[in-house]
């Protein structure tokens, strides 16, 4: 039992660690997945859940820091008795959480561990399930764990690195994250990786008189009933696979992907900050060495008027707001894509002047 109760503190303090750092270093997207959850749950559950949207990036924030100051505090055994309450509390809401995703199929990624490991609702669910024993060992034996350093260096060390970890969530907010795993982060090739590496793979699971048979091709004689396909080559897949742009019925995609296009992002115009206007106007200015382009998710009638207002001449395209919160965590955001790949990204706080676009081009 004492190597199961230390394995359960070390493992689980190293995975919480893991998991805040991930999302500290991301929180706009943390905020995107709890907007996910608060927005289904208010459908499903209660209107009030619609009450936590608007606090869903301070709320990022809040559960982001706790679960690395948690992780820490578990680990140099600092307040035991409360670390294990808020542990049991935060896995037993959690795993209703991921439970809820997987069985009614509502949000099909859990966020857990941000961008840099995607996990299916069942596997999210599975993963909390272990967590929720080795913290019922933590809980269970609270009271015998020891301290590893006295309660004063302890009390010291879990503030500062409170207050470290929200300085560090607060940058990444105003700028952009440390570590992009998105598919659109900077040097990647989008025409590539909206292709499959290799052909898909299926299995075919089918029924025949109460007995499932699986085929790698579809059975052509009769008498089968199709229950599923499974692909067994996931890894093979296309990382984008929802990339599109358009407008007057029109497809853009392939053209946004042609050339030197310095697009600008602007979603949910009643939520765009406008702190730097003036530098995304004059990027909106005609240049030889780039196109400007401004893509939205917002309908025709409202970033027309947007526009007018602030003046940006540049030509406008719409796409999916999922994927432009994926492309860039600003709103608005810059990227500059050269021949598909992109060389650059900017949060608005960060906005850049037409040279430094000019000298990224001509380091190329």
């Amino acid at each position: 039992m004492k190597i199961l109760k230390e394995f359960a503190r070390y493992a689980v303090g190293a995975l919480f660690i893991f998991s805040g750092i991930i999302k500290v270093n991301d929180p706009v997207g943390t905020a995107i997945k709890l907007e996910e959850y608060f927005q289904v749950f208010a459908s499903d559950i209660a209107p009030f859940f619609e009450w936590f949207v608007p606090a869903a990036l301070f709320l990022s924030v809040v559960l982001s820091v706790l679960e690395v100051v948690l992780g820490i505090a578990l680990i140099i055994g600092f307040k035991m008795k409360q670390t294990s309450w808020i542990l049991l509390a935060m896995i037993v809401f959690f795993t209703f959480l991921t439970f809820y995703s997987a069985y009614f199929n509502k949000v099909t990624d859990c966020g857990c561990f941000g961008d840099a490991i995607k996990l299916t609702p069942w596997q999210s669910f599975y993963k909390d399930i272990i967590l929720l024993v080795l913290i019922g060992v933590i809980f269970w034996k609270r009271d015998s764990y020891s301290s590893l350093l006295n309660r004063k260096v302890g009390i010291i060390s879990v503030g500062a690195a409170t207050i470290v970890l929200v300085v560090v969530a607060i940058i990444a907010i105003q700028h952009l994250p440390y570590i992009d795993f998105r598919a659109y982060k900077v040097g990647n090739h989008l025409p590539t990786l909206m292709q499959n590496s290799e052909p898909l793979k299926y299995v075919y699971i089918m029924e025949k008189d109460g007995e499932t048979y699986e085929f790698e091709t579809y059975p052509s004689e009769g008498g089968y009933e199709y229950v599923e396909a499974k692909l067994t080559n996931p890894d093979a897949a296309a990382k984008i696979t929802d990339l599109n742009v358009w407008r007057d019925d029109t497809d853009y995609t392939e053209e946004l992907l042609t050339g030197t296009k310095l697009v600008i992002i602007i979603h949910q115009i009643e939520k765009t900050s406008l702190k730097k206007i003036d530098r995304l106007r004059n990027l909106t200015f005609k240049n030889p060495r780039f196109t400007t382009w401004i893509l939205t998710s917002s309908g025709y009638e409202k970033f027309e008027a947007f526009r007018h207002t602030n003046q940006l001449a540049a030509p406008y395209f719409f796409a999916d707001a999922t994927v432009l919160k994926t492309m860039v965590r600003s709103n608005p955001g810059v990227v500059l894509i050269k021949d598909g790949e992109v060389l650059a990204k900017w949060h608005f706080n960060d906005t850049p002047l037409t040279d430094d676009v000019i000298e990224i081009l001509n380091r190329q």
